[in-house]
């Protein structure tokens, strides 16, 4: 049986927390960022949560990356 492969773009764009949910940055804060006003940039500083309806797909997508796997034991 093959080894099961993380899907790399989910790797870098989410992070799991202790509870198990995942965040995310928000978009839309890379470039033209003149014509957008400072308090729409401000709420898209701190990273959100993702819906808990893609948190499936991310567990079995990330199953085997480090940043994306939490050890409750901390054995490694």
């Amino acid at each position: 049986m093959p080894k099961i492969k993380t899907v790399r773009g989910a790797a870098k764009r989410f992070k799991k927390t202790g509870k198990g949910g995942f965040k995310h940055k928000h978009a839309n804060l890379r470039h033209i960022l003149t014509k957008k006003a400072t308090k729409r940039k401000r709420h898209l500083r701190p990273k959100a949560m993702v819906l808990k309806a893609i948190w499936a797909w991310l567990s079995r997508a990330c199953r085997t990356h480090k940043s994306l796997t939490f050890n409750f034991f901390n054995l490694e």
